[in-house]
């Protein structure tokens, strides 16, 4: 089967050890004007009163469109995603977008008080801490500029967290002027709350990144700064990834994917053995999937990979495919791709599901 391959890069994640934290900015960045100040103040408390149960609205049709998860560095986990507004109910020029993150899971007592006695300050203390920034796994909040006469805008952040199951709350706002006219509507928000469960990747088993399915990778002259990275969470190291949010191709698209792998055993030369086969199957309406065609197995190890490849350094192991799609039927389609640890003699699979329209 024809394909082009997506080239190997030494990838290295070293920009991606945490995203700008909210108050870390703003401890930080001295120019936040006032203005900014009290809208985080008033998303704030939108937040807390979305977390204790209360409705929130949906003035600017806010949704959640995807996350992907891959290893970052200190035990954590790096997640990009994607949020979409519909921009023409936005009257200014920009929209605040803030997000929490708040773990599932309570924190384990590290310091249990002596079984019968009881700490009454630090009980006390505990209540009035209670939902305070500490108790967050991560916060951010961004003013993001609104092109006019889009109808619908997507909104990319990240986080970082160790693995676990989290609610991340969302408030998509329209900032208030300085000087609001009087008996002026408030401003139009929407807020919603998303449960993730975020994998581990630090537990010594063989796993993957997400699967990303991608308009394009584009190479990087150079990192990008803190702030750039911020706005753009799909540039890793020398590299961007524009993700493709759709899952319907036309017969004249691609299908191009990219992942990380992790975790393999290595050799005595510190190489990885890994194979990764792509396998497609047709759906057919009313009938089991049948096999449809696969591109030739991808070999990541000692005689394959760059000869100064090296876990150590921070480099990841690459995998990804570009398929043209023009001897695809029309119909729809079942990915499965098949990683193989043949030092471990360990497999796993991940899939994908797609739609090949013919225009």
């Amino acid at each position: 089967m024809k394909q082009r391959r997506a080239g190997f890069a030494l990838v290295v994640l070293a920009g991606i050890v945490s995203s700008m934290g909210l108050f870390a900015q703003s401890k930080d960045d001295k120019k936040k004007d006032e203005a900014q100040k009290r809208e985080i103040q008033n998303i704030v408390k939108t937040v807390d009163d979305l977390a204790a149960g209360q409705p929130a609205a949906n003035d600017l049709s806010l949704t959640w469109v995807r996350e992907d998860v891959l290893k970052a560095q200190g035990q954590k986990e790096y997640v990009p995603f994607t949020v979409q507004i519909d921009p023409s109910k936005v009257s200014g020029g920009t929209v605040a977008l803030y997000w929490r993150v708040v773990s599932k899971t309570p924190p384990a007592a590290a310091a249990a008080a002596e079984p019968g006695k009881k700490d009454d300050k630090k009980d006390k203390d505990k209540d009035n801490n209670k939902g305070r920034k500490s108790d967050f796994a991560y916060e951010d909040i961004s003013f993001v500029p609104v092109t006019a006469g889009q109808t619908t805008m997507k909104i990319s952040r990240s986080f970082t967290v160790p693995g676990g199951n989290y609610d991340v709350y969302l408030v998509a706002k329209e900032p208030m002027p300085e000087k609001a006219p009087k008996n002026a509507a408030p401003a139009k928000l929407s807020a919603l709350k998303q449960t993730l469960t975020v994998p581990d990747f630090w537990n010594n088993e063989l796993a993957t990144s997400s699967v990303i399915v991608a308009q394009r990778i584009d190479p990087l002259p150079a990192p990008l700064t803190p702030q750039q990275q911020a706005d753009r969470p799909y540039a890793l190291g020398m590299m961007e990834i524009v993700p493709t949010f759709e899952t319907k191709f036309t017969k004249k698209s691609e299908l191009s994917t990219f992942m990380l792998i992790y975790n393999p055993k290595v050799d005595a030369a510190n190489k990885p053995d890994i194979s990764v086969e792509y396998n497609f199957y047709q759906k057919l309406a009313g009938q089991p999937e049948k096999f449809f065609n696969k591109t030739q197995p991808q070999s990541l190890n000692a005689q394959t990979l760059p000869p100064n490849f090296d876990f150590a350094a921070g480099h990841q192991l690459q995998s990804g495919q570009a398929v043209p799609l023009a001897s695809f039927p029309e119909g729809d389609y079942r990915l499965e791709i098949k990683i193989t640890d043949k030092i471990a003699n360990k497999t796993l699979t991940r899939e994908i599901g797609f739609t090949v329209t013919p225009s």
